[in-house]
């Protein structure tokens, strides 16, 4: 059994080892222990090659790299890339930077970097990057005692992200960044992602606040790259970005709708106001021109069509027959009705000049005695019509001379229509006229025909047009 003396003694021996474990712990940082930390990262770097990689001529060496995403600054649809700013950290083991006596992990000034081996680790789908410089370069290196070394940067880069825009701005893209040893093959160095999955090697996706984009999913994924020069570590991050529609809702398809439904007013506005619908359907082709250009500036030059494109064009097509359909009514009323009348007048015109022509070359003579004479009248009658006017049971009213060839003019000869016989020519041209005015009227289109054509329109074009944005939604949202 202890006693009370020997418990006490084995307490006091507690405390005092742990007491010198803390003060051992501590005097590594404690000014006086500089020289030693100094000693140790001098015999480090003593002899140190850079131009060789850990384990020359042994197993490759292992990178890991993990990834904490900062922001997605911008993703452009004219450039096809998107920029992204993020903490990029590297580790691998180097034998020779591996130290005993301080229990410690030390974190040198990021200019060490420069006397020390480093993968050569670029990205493949850069266009432009650069490691922040305020107020110092932002590099990190940190020397565990096994000799593992970490190696952080603070990167911004532009990466190139091909987009395929048909389902516009209803699309889904999927943006890459590419990672791979730009010399060492796969025989020197291997890559692979520390954490073995999203969570663990790449974070701060979740914290990602875009304007136009959602993040919907990201993976990682590791292969080889082979080429002429040999195979090489890749490792890929791609993200799954979902658009945002509201934007566009707001400046695109909401206001080309509403120009659209506003080009059919002119339905309801009387035939012959020709200065307001004109007006109203200009201005709408206009507009809708108007917003076709400033959509084109936004997108590159791409040859295929996309789904706004395709909304657009629909929206135009609308507005541009809203246009036309008032320049079908005018001319059915003011165009062809008009047209056909002065045809009609113009041919009866030259009716009437060549039944006065007629007239005035087939006057009679007359005597004091009031006989007509039939000597120009024998020149332009034929035989025939002498005979059908002697036998005309009418001219019996008529006195026959052979010796001078008179007529006598009867005073009241006049024709079954009570007009004289010499005007029945012109009743029968006047008859035909009438005629031709009874078909006039008919082909002259009434004025309920040009309100009816205003009519099917306010039904026609509404239901077409909710008909295509029933098929063009249900098709691109689908």
């Amino acid at each position: 059994m202890w006693t009370t003396l020997d418990r006490g003694y084995w307490g006091v021996s507690c405390l005092s080892l742990l007491a010198s474990v803390v003060c051992g712990a501590q005097s590594a940082n404690e000014p006086s222990n500089m020289s030693y930390v100094k000693a140790t990262v001098d015999k480090l770097l003593k002899g140190y090659d850079i131009r060789l990689r850990p384990d020359f001529g042994g197993a490759p060496v292992d990178v890991g790299m993990s990834i904490d995403i900062a922001s997605i600054d911008m993703v452009s649809e004219v450039n096809m890339d998107y920029t992204i700013t993020m903490y990029f950290q590297q580790s691998w083991r180097d034998k020779r930077l591996s130290y005993t006596g301080i229990p410690l992990n030390l974190t040198l000034d990021n200019r060490v970097a420069d006397s020390l081996w480093v993968p050569d680790t670029y990205f493949i789908n850069d266009k432009k990057s650069f490691v922040h410089g305020v107020t110092v370069k932002n590099r990190m290196i940190r020397l565990h005692p096994d000799g593992t070394v970490l190696y952080g940067l603070r990167i911004t880069t532009t990466a190139a992200c091909m987009m395929d825009l048909r389902r516009y701005p209803l699309d889904e893209q999927n943006c890459t960044l590419e990672i791979e040893s730009y010399g060492y093959t796969t025989d020197d160095i291997e890559f692979y992602w520390q954490g073995g999955s999203n969570a663990g090697s790449v974070t701060g996706v979740e914290n990602i606040e875009l304007p136009q984009f959602d993040i919907i999913d990201y993976q990682t994924l590791s292969k080889k790259a082979v080429f002429a020069t040999g195979s090489y570590p890749r490792l890929s991050l791609s993200f799954k970005l979902k658009r945002n529609i509201g934007y566009f809702i707001l400046q695109t398809y909401m206001p080309s709708t509403l120009i659209t439904i506003l080009s059919w007013v002119s339905f309801w506005i009387n035939y012959d106001a020709s200065a307001a619908r004109v007006a109203l359907g200009i201005t709408t082709v206009l507009t809708m021109t108007t917003i076709n250009t400033h959509l084109r500036e936004t997108l590159p030059k791409i040859p295929y069509v996309k789904a706004i494109d395709i909304y657009l064009m629909g929206c135009f097509v609308f507005v541009f027959l809203a246009l036309l359909e008032y320049a079908f009514v005018n001319y059915i009323f003011f165009g062809r009705g008009p047209h056909l009348q002065k045809k009609v007048a113009e041919k009866a015109a030259k009716s009437n000049n060549e039944n006065k022509s007629r007239l005035e070359s087939n006057k009679v003579q007359v005597d004091a005695h009031g006989n007509i004479l039939l000597t120009n009248l024998t020149s332009e009658m034929s035989g025939a019509d002498m005979m059908g006017v002697l036998n005309d049971p009418r001219a019996t009213m008529f006195s026959y001379d052979s010796a001078s060839i008179q007529y006598r003019k009867p005073m009241a000869s006049r024709d079954l229509y009570g007009r004289p016989a010499i005007d029945r020519p012109m009743g029968h041209k006047k008859g035909r006229l009438r005629r031709r005015a009874s078909q006039l009227k008919v082909k002259i289109p009434d004025l309920t025909d040009v309100n009816a054509i205003d009519k099917w329109s306010r039904v026609i074009f509404p239901i077409a047009f909710t008909f295509f944005n029933l098929v063009y939604w249900l098709y691109y949202v689908n």
